[in-house]
């Protein structure tokens, strides 16, 4: 192939690499994300990391100013606080999803898995604990936003080498056709419905089981429904690729 004919297709292939990034970065700046802690340092922090990969960041010191801004600015995701001075932010978290659905990261000091299954049970869809790493904040903060994406129910789902066929109720591994029972089939369609986002034990057993009491009772249920459901899905079913667990928690299905 002639030097020049090389060089040619170079420059489309950086020209095309350019404009994906660009578009990339284009669709960022459309999402406006709201900040909430009282801490300044971490507000003008987290702006500057945020703005960096091209999101349109919005600060906001309380809860009050919070649930005000959630409105007025329109946000399509908010990172909150737990430790606000006039309101706990699991209770900001109550009052955003009597009216709302746009994605809650919370960012606490609190690492009690009571105080994480609190905050997810209200409504929260992620959970990292400080001092935590912008990397992965960036990386959850995708996830959650990949789950506003408009989908279409007909569409086989794709996690990895699994494949789940919702209105035919059929799940394959590698093309090949898992052998699930009907729960085992509806926890798996919960987790990629779901994928990246803890669930909570007590949100998994109201969802399959339709448990909201008495939860001690079916849990050890859940976990060797579980367990069962790894040994059909899993590479290594005792060093799980896909459903992960979060200890005190529930679980999340990585991408």
């Amino acid at each position: 192939m002639p030097p020049k004919t090389i060089r040619i297709r170079a420059q489309r292939l950086l020209l095309r690499s350019l404009c994906i990034n660009a578009s990339r970065m284009a669709e960022k700046q459309n999402l406006r994300i709201l900040v909430v802690d009282d801490e300044k340092a971490i507000r003008s922090f987290l702006k500057a990391s945020l703005s960096a990969q091209g999101y349109n960041v919005f600060e906001s010191a309380t809860a009050a100013e919070a649930l005000e801004k959630s409105v007025s600015s329109h946000p399509d995701a908010i990172i909150l606080d737990l430790g606000l001075p006039d309101m706990d932010g699991i209770e900001v978290t109550k009052e955003i999803r009597k009216r709302s659905k746009m994605p809650i990261i919370i960012l606490s000091v609190r690492e009690e898995a009571a105080d994480k299954v609190a905050a997810l049970d209200a409504g929260a869809d992620d959970y990292l604990t400080k001092p935590f790493s912008t990397r992965e904040l960036l990386a959850r903060l995708r996830a959650v936003m990949r789950r506003l994406l408009p989908s279409n129910k007909e569409e086989v789902l794709m996690v990895g080498r699994l494949s789940i066929d919702i209105p035919n109720h059929q799940v394959k591994v590698n093309g090949k056709e898992a052998d699930l029972t009907p729960t085992e089939y509806d926890i798996l369609k919960l987790l990629i419905l779901n994928a990246g986002k803890v669930l909570t034990h007590r949100q998994i057993l109201h969802e399959v089981w339709n448990k909201n009491e008495d939860l001690e009772g079916v849990l050890h249920l859940l976990r060797v429904t579980i367990s069962n459901l790894r040994g059909k899905i899993e590479p290594n079913p005792d060093r799980p690729t896909y459903i992960l667990i979060e200890p005190g928690i529930g679980y999340r299905l990585r991408f």
